[in-house]
């Protein structure tokens, strides 16, 4: 869905019709707007229409807004992010050795026991290719 969509207006302006897209308030409306959003993702990405790939991104955009309203993930602690990134990729603890500088600091940032800087927010951001809040 990055690239640059040519949409017909009219044929969007049909497919939205069939569901009202608008900011989601209720339980209702957030259980039908998802199941919209599933019907077209069980289509297929590739098989979907530019309007019907316009519509789907809206609508993700409005079901993503209120799970962040009224379902918000708990908070991580930033060395249980960098325990799971590192799970998810492969990596071990000497793979953070250029990050850390020693293995025992490795040791203290993934037990918690020591708090990443924001330099090495930064470092690890780049490793993991995410944003370094996820750190601090």
């Amino acid at each position: 869905m990055n690239a640059t969509l040519t949409v017909d207006r009219k044929k969007y302006v049909r497919l939205a019709n069939r569901v009202v897209v608008k900011a989601i308030e209720t339980e209702q409306e957030y259980d039908l707007m998802v199941s919209a959003v599933e019907r077209l993702m069980d289509k297929g990405e590739e098989r979907l229409s530019p309007e019907e790939s316009a519509l789907l991104e809206t609508m993700a955009i409005l079901v993503q807004a209120y799970d962040d309203r009224h379902h918000p993930l708990p908070a991580v602690a930033p060395n249980e992010t960098l325990v799971y990134l590192m799970e998810a990729s492969g990596r071990t603890t000497k793979d953070m050795l250029p990050v850390f500088g020693t293995r025992g600091r490795v040791s203290e940032i993934l037990s918690g026991r020591r708090s990443i800087s924001k330099e090495q927010a930064k470092k690890l951001a780049s490793v993991f290719k995410v944003t370094a809040d996820l750190f601090i």
